[in-house]
Formats: C-alpha cells, sequence, structure tokens
C-alpha cells in the first residue's frame, strides 16, 4: 500500500470513529533501518480555545517513545460519536513545538457545541467539547472567569467544581495558569505532603524549563477536564513569565545571573503559544495577545494584555523613602505622569477602535490588574501596619461613637493605593480608559485577576462619574490575604476593606473559587463560587455572593442580587 493511500485510510476511519482506541505500540519500518516500536500517548489531555462564530483553536500534546516527528490526525464533529464528522485532517509536530498541535478548525456553525479529538499511532487522544460563539440577537452568554492557578499550593478543586457545569458557554483565564518559582518557592510549604512538587525544581528561566513546567501543569486531571469540557479565552499575567514583569525586566529576574530579561520573556512567550489552545492575531508578533471576541448583539469581550507590551516599570514606594520621610511630591509628580505607560499606545489605539465599533450592550475588558481605585490610609501601607488599621476601619462601622479624635484623624488622613502592580500605579492610563468608556456611552465591565482575593467595586473616573463597574476574581489555588493576616478573622479583614476603600462593594480574602458571569440584554449578574478546601481532593462548593448591574449611563453601579 502506497504511503498516500495509507494516509486516506486513515483518515476516512479516524473521521468516521471506526477505528478502535488502542495503547499497543505500533511497529513502523523506517526507510533502510530496522523495525522499531514507537509508543505514544495523550498524557495531556485535549483543550480548545479562541472560539469564533466559524472557527475554534484544537489542541493536544503527544508524548511519544520517538524522537521523530509524529503526524497526527484530528477530527471535529456534531456529536460525540462522531458520526457526523464536519472537519478532520492532519498535522505534524515534533520537538520544534515540544510535541504540541494546534488546529485551527475553520467552517463549523455558529452557538453550536462540537466534539473533537486526535489520533496518532492508532491511539486515541480524549474527547473534547467545544463550543462556537453566537451571532446576531442573543438572549444569554455564561462565563466562567478563572485567575492564579499555583500548582503547589493546592489541588485544583475549582476546575473541578466547574467541569461540573453543563452550561457555561467559554471560559476566561486572566493569566498566572502557572507559576515560575523553584521547588521550594512561594506558597509551597504543603507540595511534598499533596505530592504537588513543581517540577522541574529550579526556578524555571529557559525554554526547557517553560515547556517542563506546562507539562507538569497539564498532567492534573481537573485541570485537564475543565480544558475538556469549555473553550478557553485566555491572556498572561506575569508568572507565565515572572514575577512583576514589565516591558523591559521584572522583579524575579537579575541580568547578572540569569542571563538577558528579554530572551527569558522570548522563551516564555513561546511556550506559552505552544501549550495554550490561543490563536495568534499576527504571527510575527507573538507578543501580541490583545483581542476580541463578539457573542453577537449581547456583549463584545476584549483580552488585554497589561502586563508585557506597553507597562513601563513599576514605582516603590522604598524608592520614596527619605530621612525626613516620605516624599509624597516626588511620588505623587512620578505616578501621575502623563507618559507613564500600562497597555502602550499601540494597544490603546486599538481598543479604542473596537469599542467604537462594536454595537453591542455590553462592553467586556478581560485583564490581568485591579482598575478599581484601591487606596489605603498611607501609614498603613507605608508600614504595613495593616491589622492595627484594619480594626480601627472595624471599630469606625461598628462603633463610631466611640472613635477618639485621633483616631478619626487617622481615618480622615491621606490615603495612597496599596498595590503600585495594578492600574494604581498607572492613573493616568487608567483615566484614559475610563473616559474612552464614559465618552463612547458604552456599559463596562472589567475583568481581573492577579490579587488571589475576590474584589468587586465601582468604577469611577476622576470626576467620581460612574463608568462601569469591576468583578475581581479569587484565585484558583494561590494564597490570599490569610496568609498575611494569619490570626485575624477574614470576615473582618474583608469588611475592614469594605470600610475603607470608598468604591469597594464587596471583598472575600481568604478562600479560593471563580466567578460565573451570565449576561443578558437587561443585567450582568456575577456569582462568585467558592470550594472550602484546595488541601484535599475532597471537598464542597457554594456560591458566596452574586453582584449585579444594569445597562445605561445611569445604571453602571453595582448591585446586591
Amino acid at each position: 500500500m502506497t504511503q498516500t493511500n495509507s494516509r486516506r485510510k486513515f483518515l476516512r476511519n479516524f473521521s468516521l470513529g471506526t477505528v478502535a482506541v488502542s495503547a499497543m505500540p505500533l511497529t513502523a519500518c523506517g526507510g533502510d533501518g530496522p523495525n522499531t516500536t514507537v509508543q505514544v500517548s495523550f498524557a495531556h489531555g485535549v483543550a480548545s480555545g479562541d472560539p469564533l462564530s466559524d472557527r475554534v483553536i484544537l489542541w493536544t500534546r503527544v508524548t511519544s517513545s520517538s524522537s521523530d516527528d509524529v503526524e497526527v490526525g484530528w477530527s471535529i464533529a456534531e456529536d460525540s460519536a462522531f458520526t457526523r464528522t464536519v472537519a478532520s485532517g492532519t498535522v505534524v509536530t515534533g520537538a520544534a513545538k515540544d510535541y504540541t498541535v494546534k488546529v485551527d478548525a475553520t467552517g463549523l456553525a455558529p452557538n453550536r457545541n462540537y466534539y473533537y479529538r486526535f489520533r496518532a499511532h492508532e491511539v486515541s487522544s480524549p474527547t473534547g467539547r467545544t463550543k462556537t460563539l453566537p451571532t446576531g440577537s442573543v438572549a444569554q452568554a455564561r462565563l466562567a472567569v478563572f485567575s492564579c492557578s499555583n500548582y503547589p499550593t493546592g489541588y485544583f478543586n475549582v476546575y473541578a467544581d466547574c467541569a461540573k457545569f453543563d452550561d457555561i458557554d467559554a471560559a476566561l483565564h486572566l493569566g498566572d495558569y502557572i507559576y515560575e518559582y523553584a521547588a521550594n518557592g512561594y506558597a509551597s510549604s504543603d507540595a511534598a505532603a499533596l505530592g504537588r512538587v513543581s517540577q522541574p525544581a529550579n526556578e524555571i528561566i529557559t525554554l526547557s524549563d517553560y515547556r517542563r513546567r506546562y507539562q507538569q501543569y497539564r498532567t492534573d486531571p481537573d485541570l485537564q477536564a475543565v480544558h475538556a469540557r469549555l473553550p478557553f479565552i485566555a491572556v498572561w499575567d506575569d508568572h507565565e513569565l515572572t514575577n512583576d514583569t514589565w516591558r523591559e525586566g521584572a522583579q524575579n529576574h537579575d541580568p547578572a545571573t540569569e542571563g538577558l530579561f528579554l530572551a527569558r520573556r522570548q522563551m516564555a512567550i513561546q511556550a506559552y503559544h505552544e501549550w495554550m489552545p490561543i490563536r495568534v492575531p499576527d504571527a510575527a508578533k507573538p507578543d501580541r495577545i490583545y483581542r476580541s471576541f463578539d457573542f453577537g448583539n449581547l456583549l463584545s469581550l476584549h483580552m488585554l494584555d497589561t502586563r508585557v507590551i506597553g507597562r513601563d516599570k513599576q514605582l516603590a514606594y522604598a524608592s520614596y523613602a527619605t530621612a525626613g520621610g516620605f516624599n509624597t511630591a516626588a511620588f505623587a509628580a512620578d505616578v501621575s505622569s502623563p507618559t507613564r505607560q500600562l497597555m502602550g499606545a499601540e494597544q490603546v489605539t486599538w481598543l479604542q477602535g473596537q469599542l467604537s465599533k462594536s454595537t453591542a450592550t455590553w462592553q467586556l475588558l478581560g485583564q490581568q490588574v485591579l482598575m478599581a481605585r484601591m487606596q489605603l490610609p498611607a501609614p498603613m501601607v507605608l508600614t504595613g501596619g495593616y491589622p492595627a488599621y484594619l480594626a480601627l476601619a472595624i471599630k469606625a462601622r461598628n462603633n463610631p461613637g466611640q472613635l477618639t479624635d485621633a483616631e478619626r484623624a487617622q481615618l480622615a488622613g491621606p490615603t495612597v493605593p496599596y498595590n503600585l502592580d495594578a492600574w494604581d500605579g498607572y492613573p493616568v492610563a487608567r483615566e484614559t480608559v475610563l473616559t474612552m468608556a464614559k465618552t463612547l456611552n458604552k456599559n463596562l465591565v472589567v475583568l481581573a485577576g492577579d490579587t488571589h482575593n475576590a474584589w468587586a467595586s465601582d468604577l469611577q473616573d476622576a470626576a467620581g462619574n460612574a463608568v462601569g463597574v469591576e468583578i475581581g476574581v479569587p484565585s484558583v489555588s494561590s494564597p490570599g490575604f490569610e496568609e498575611y493576616f494569619p490570626k485575624e478573622d477574614p470576615l473582618l479583614v474583608a469588611g475592614g476593606m469594605e470600610q475603607l476603600i470608598g468604591p469597594l462593594q464587596y471583598a472575600e480574602t481568604a478562600t479560593r473559587g471563580f466567578v460565573v458571569l451570565t449576561v443578558t440584554p437587561t443585567e450582568t449578574r456575577a456569582e462568585y463560587r467558592y470550594v472550602n478546601t484546595v488541601k484535599s481532593k475532597t471537598y464542597s462548593a457554594a456560591v458566596g455572593k452574586v453582584l449585579r448591574t444594569l445597562p445605561g449611563a445611569g445604571n453602571r453601579k453595582l448591585l446586591m442580587a
């Protein structure tokens, strides 16, 4: 049989679903060499992503006993039995791609569930389910929103919980899909007991390091389950590269011992594109990942990059400490510089165009860091006196009549941003986006991750005008404020934050979870869903809070459901 006829027979059998799933090795003859036995598996599962109305990215990785390239067949069908196959083909992968496979399956119908699988050397992958985006008049969209999944901290029970849902259209991941630290690094104290010690053991710096870390994460059964269930729309944050990344460097990168940052950045971005089901808008610019997704006339989702391509270096309060105290004037001048960038001019221009041309009822920004103003009393931030000031805020809320004059003066004192790595460290850049949305009269909902805690805030411009709302999602597993306030009641910590921060309407600072966002023409509803533990595979899940916002210039604020 010729090679061409063999391939045709393989494709026909694969697309019709008539070849039995097999884990048996294939004996292959190569040129003039002896027979060799090649064993393959799909140990990292399957995934789909970046759905549009007529196409979706399909992903998998082949684990092979051979170092040769591998030909992989793929098929997508309207039913899980693959009796109604709509598209199929073959691709070749190998070491240059870390044996990952990405297919942009086109010619699909809008707003429809599809099933897909891969096949190599007579071994079939698990079957995944995906869904295309709707067009025209859309009554509802349901999105699961994730952030900050740290493997050594605990189990991915949040992913497991989401995989049980049958009515979610797509999952959004706002970044920190992996973490770069060494095995004994951040949030790893329970890793050995949980059987989740980071691999490789060193901090990841090289391309092979980044690939190995993705390989480990993608062996997690709960991560595989949610990927096989839902198409993902993802952006990176800093830990896909290294902590507190900015355009030309990072807090957790030392050029003297770790080489050029731009080389590390390039390797991290390559691994990200290999391992994530993401469509690159411009193959010549793999660092450009901002892109939009339209759910008919209901919502336009704009996924942003506030981390890599445009961000100026973060300011540090320590830089303004002098013998005479904190240099407030210098800090104010630097933080409010009109040239200070977070997204970069190119991306800002792109977002302006996307918002201008969209006629959808809702505009969602999927991005990494908190946009809302999170101002706290200056002494609390600059000296780390969180517990004392939180206690004072709680006293002001519960027993305001018992406050002393000195305590009132403390509460009335100046405030500063608690996190200069967020939009608070780039207030002019924030004002640009908020002014854009207000001028265009858009119903704005901003989604944010990064902090590991749940926040929900009203968004106001510098003049105090209501512009939209922000839903800050909790982490999948990374620890929140409970790590910093281990002796404090989490309810009191969250309550104190709500008391101290004016725009903040809801906080939950001690529990892992995700948000289910339900968007209709009449409201956007955010359901905060939490798991009770990430330290055991046995867990329970429950809804913690439901918030909503309504469309219209007079309704752009958070309401309790």
